[in-house]
């Protein structure tokens, strides 16, 4: 979903499934799954097509691995974004969404969000991408969960919010924004959905 930019993208060269992954991730995030041929894919990654059946037994499963990489990727960008590097939690919090609001606002197709692109297009059509989707922004919540139950603990959000609960609200809404900005093609949900995270925490 690289809604942190390009700019925190971990690569990992020299490996023809993971090239395969990242040419396509960049052609899908502009055409879609189904659109995207596995030629188009193969011809631009510069692999053959025997390479692919060698890491995916078809398109349905490639989609998966797809996915899975996307979101294994994520996280340990969100994990270095929210490391401790000796500012307070909320500014570290704030500092994601605000690369969230700025990547998914940007003209650039590479920086946009795999999951808002994918989520309405593969669910009616592939049980297993679904709950590739669904165990992925599971890992995402449950990640900026533990981040905010800390933030709890240590004073900096209110005493009465549960953690799971309102992070959940809260990646529901941006994930909800995100999807607005593509109709609008402005950045004003998003603006309102930094605003409405701020009020949610107390950061205002």
């Amino acid at each position: 979903m690289n809604i942190m930019g390009n700019e925190l993208t971990i690569t990992k060269a020299g490996d023809t499934r993971q090239q395969i992954l990242d040419t396509a991730k960049d052609i899908i995030l502009g055409k879609g799954f189904t659109a995207v041929g596995l030629n188009e894919i193969l011809v631009c990654a510069g692999v053959p097509k025997g390479s692919f059946y060698h890491y995916f037994k078809s398109k349905e499963q490639f989609g998966v691995s797809l996915l899975e990489d996307y979101f294994d990727g994520y996280l340990s960008q969100l994990e270095l974004t929210l490391k401790d590097n000796g500012s307070n939690i909320s500014s570290r919090l704030l500092t994601f969404f605000q690369a969230w609001l700025d990547s998914q606002s940007s003209d650039h197709t590479a920086d946009k969000c795999l999951v808002v692109k994918l989520s309405a297009e593969v669910t009616d059509l592939s049980e297993t991408m679904r709950i590739t989707l669904k165990n992925g922004t599971d890992r995402v919540i449950d990640c900026l969960t533990r981040f905010v139950a800390e933030g709890i603990a240590q004073g900096e959000f209110p005493a009465e919010l549960d953690a799971k609960n309102v992070t959940a609200e809260i990646y529901y809404m941006w994930i909800g924004a995100t999807l607005l900005t593509k109709v609008s093609r402005t950045r004003d949900a998003l603006e309102r959905a930094m605003h409405a995270t701020k009020s949610r925490l107390a950061l205002d």
